[in-house]
This record gives C-alpha cells, structure tokens and sequence, in this order.
C-alpha cells in the first residue's frame, strides 16, 4: 500500500529523471561484510558435512540465515536504499527491515558455529579463544540479558531519531553507515535476548514494551504540526509529497507495520508461554 502511494505521484513527476538515478547501492562497507559473511558461513557449513561425513540436507537454520542476508542485501543495497536517501518513508521502511525482519531471522539462524568454521584453521581456533575468554562472555551476558538488551535497542531508537542526529546521518556518509550498524547491532541484541536468554513470559513482556515505545515514536512523527525532518524530507516534493507528509507516511510506517510485527512476535511468545504452562500443568496433575 505504501509502495502504491508513494509510486503514484513519483511517475506523475518525471520519471525519467528518476528512472536515469535510481540504481543499486553499491558501497564497499555494505558490500563486503554481506559477501564475507555469505561465503564464511557456506564454507563452514560444507566443512562441518565433510567433518561429519555425511551432507546436511538443506534445515531451518539455513532457511533463516538466507532469509535474513537477503533481506539486509535488500535494504542496503537496493534501489530501495536509494530511494530511502530520498524519502523518508522508505528510509523508515529500511530501517524496519534492518531492526524488525533481518535481524530476528539472523538470530533464529544462530550462524556463529559455521560462521567460525569458515575461517581458516589458526583464526578460526584464536577466535574461539578470545570468544571464550572472561571479558568476552561477561561483556556478552552483559548486553544480551533482557532489560539490558532492551534498553540498549530503545536508545538507539530514539537517539537516532532525535531530529538533528537523523539529519546528520542523511547527509554524510560515515554517520549514515554508523546509524545502520546501530539499529542492525542493537537489533541483534535484542532478538537474542528475546529468543534464547528469555523466559516466553519475560520475552512476551520485553517485545511488547519495545511495541509501545516504538509506536509512540512513530506517532508522535505521524501527528507531529510541523516538518522535524528538514534534511531527510528535503527533496520529497520531487516525489508528489509535501515534507510534512513525507514524515507523517514514515512515522505511520514505525507506528502500524512495524509495531505489528513486534505485536505478532509478542503475541507468538505469549501462546508459547501459555502452552508450556498448560503442559507443565498437566504433568503436576
């Protein structure tokens, strides 16, 4: 639906300026990393089945993993990155993708054991190491613990959407790629926190306070009397949309789409919770 009514007015304008323009984002930051991590955890995967001597035919974790690299490619790399250096709305759809679907589909995936075996023998056993030393496993107890985690992901939420560090990012490079990491970094946290450190109970609570205070964010975005945006919203009317409108359809996007997910997720948790307590009910009767 947003799609329909942003593509509307935009082939009502020309078109083929747009068209000459629009293109894939090709940044070497972005890039890299994607392709490295790709080919780690294939290599890792095929050396563990030689390891095993036998294939693994094609699992769940395989199927996330997958799932959640396309969906980053498609965010930052994508015309729809383009356009999100355009408009607002598809900047907060980028971002939604990054925070809400690639980054609980990588945690589902738990990739680091093949990511690991795609290195080369010596980096592969000093990584290892210092994964498992003190520092390391308190520093990540730390950070994936539930309120921590939350936390740490709601502040980068709203800090980053603090009008003039948002606009900062949009126009240069360095923070732009900063603000991605951020959201995709937290992100992780948190999926991690709410999938394999938390009770469903706790995790059904921790995704439905980031449900609200992210839906508040994107209201107050939506009913908000004036442009906060002012770099971001800049070159929305060569779109068909006015800059107030603009950050409306982004704030609308964090309030609605993006909190249902956060709201499927939840309620998922909460039938799970419901389930293992029905369960455990029956076997003390």
């Amino acid at each position: 639906m947003i799609f329909l009514i942003i593509a509307a007015p935009a082939m009502a304008h020309g078109d083929d300026a747009h068209e000459a323009t629009l293109g894939w984002t090709f940044d070497p930051w972005i890039v890299w990393p994607i392709i490295v991590i790709s080919l780690l955890y294939v290599t890792g995967r095929i050396r563990l089945s030689r390891r095993a001597h036998r294939s693994f035919p094609m699992h769940w974790q395989d199927l996330f993993f997958c799932g959640g690299i396309l969906t980053l490619a498609g965010a930052l790399i994508t015309p729809l990155h383009w356009l999100g250096e355009h408009l607002f709305t598809f900047h907060m759809i980028e971002h939604e993708i990054l925070m809400a679907v690639s980054a609980p589909l990588i945690v589902l995936a738990r990739p680091v054991g093949f990511l690991l075996w795609g290195l080369p023998r010596p980096a592969r056993r000093d990584l290892g190491a210092a994964m498992q030393s003190p520092l390391i496993r308190r520093s990540w107890a730390w950070c994936t613990g539930p309120i921590n985690a939350t936390v740490i992901h709601g502040v980068a939420i709203w800090g980053w959407h603090y009008p003039l560090l948002f606009d900062a990012a949009v126009t240069n490079t360095a923070m732009h790629r900063l603000q991605h990491l951020s959201f995709f970094a937290t992100a992780i946290l948190f999926w991690w926190a709410v999938v394999w450190k938390s009770n469903h109970g706790a995790a059904t609570w921790h995704l439905f306070l980031t449900m609200i205070h992210t839906s508040i964010l994107g209201a107050l975005m939506a009913l908000a009397p004036r442009v906060l945006y002012i770099a971001q919203t800049q070159t929305a009317s060569a779109w068909g949309l006015t800059p107030l409108e603009d950050q409306q359809l982004a704030g609308m996007i964090m309030w609605v789409p993006a909190g249902t997910i956060y709201a499927a997720a939840a309620m998922t948790m909460l039938a799970l919770w419901i389930h293992g307590s029905s369960e455990k009910g029956a076997q003390n009767a």
